[in-house]
């Protein structure tokens, strides 16, 4: 990609000084008339290289110039554009300080590769939350950012489904994970490292006292861990469902391609099976458990006898 090797021959004259044509283009493994190409360019936009003729001539960088960003490439840029999310930073209180980083980052780069990182903003556009649920509101986010940031504890009351509903606690706010468009705080705490949804969090108080994390923890790797747990414990029973080839297709299963299908599905619970299997309306029979075969069995009286003419 021409961006990256403008860069890179930028970053070679500034490392080395002074390069003649054939050193550049052994380094960059181009020919000789490319480099000239690609210095004609630099030049154009704006960078002070002079080239010199004769057996001791070659290129060189003006007046002690060097690049801003040492070692940025074309994909390197783009990437910094593509990870630099305007929602995520607003959401963190960094919305501005976001806009302004660009604008440094952009008057940083060459012409060209300003051009070819610039696409990106043009082109793609992250929006992580769900089509049928409202981004959730995350009030404290900001303040959990804050404290995360200065590693300060806090003291939360935080809202969970199960009683009592309402708690107090006092934990290290290890780092925040955003997880298809939710936030989550991890932090530890008198009972070990826990996970907290942020649009849960009812009201936060920074405390003067600071932590260290502990020994060992690493954010991602707790969070992969966490995951693969909360995976494990997700599908802990079966079913037996007879499906339709279309039933089939809906519920991601193999099955024939016409007639009816048996297969074992695993599922959460009887609740969440119970509102899963009735999206598929007619192309699925809930055979085992009983007790789900029921649940339907009996929504489907209660709907028939609602829509009766």
């Amino acid at each position: 990609m021409r961006a990256s090797r403008l860069v890179t021959l930028l970053l070679l004259l500034q490392n080395r000084g002074r390069m003649t044509a054939q050193q550049l283009a052994e380094e960059l493994e181009v020919s000789v008339r490319t480099v000239y190409r690609d210095a004609e360019a630099l030049a154009a936009a704006g960078i002070p290289l002079y080239g010199e003729a004769g057996h001791a001539g070659g290129y060189r960088l003006v007046g002690g110039y060097r690049t801003r960003l040492t070692g940025l490439t074309a994909d390197e840029a783009q990437a910094a554009f593509l990870a630099a999310l305007p929602g995520t930073a607003a959401d963190l209180g960094l919305g501005e300080a976001l806009a302004a980083a660009q604008l440094k980052l952009r008057a940083a780069l060459p012409a060209e590769l300003r051009e070819h990182a610039g696409r990106i903003q043009e082109r793609f556009l992250l929006d992580a939350p769900g089509w049928y649920g409202r981004a959730d509101e995350t009030p404290h986010l900001a303040a959990v950012a804050s404290a995360v940031w200065a590693r300060r504890t806090v003291l939360l009351r935080y809202r969970r489904w199960r009683a009592p509903e309402e708690i107090e606690r006092r934990v290290e706010p290890y780092g925040l994970v955003l997880k298809a468009g939710r936030w989550y705080l991890v932090a530890g705490g008198p009972s070990g490292t826990r996970t907290y949804r942020v649009d849960q969090v009812l009201a936060l108080r920074t405390l003067d006292e600071d932590f260290a994390l502990p020994d060992g923890f690493v954010l991602a790797a707790y969070w992969q861990a966490y995951l693969a747990d909360f995976h494990a414990r997700l599908h802990t029973g079966e079913a037996l469902v007879r499906l339709t080839p279309e039933g089939a297709r809906r519920l991601g299963v193999p099955a024939a391609e016409s007639g009816w299908t048996d297969v074992r599905v695993p599922i959460e619970s009887i609740d969440h099976a119970h509102g899963e299997f009735l999206r598929l309306g007619a192309d699925i029979e809930v055979l085992e458990p009983a007790e789900l075969r029921e649940r339907i069995a009996g929504t489907v009286r209660t709907l028939a006898a609602r829509y009766r003419p």
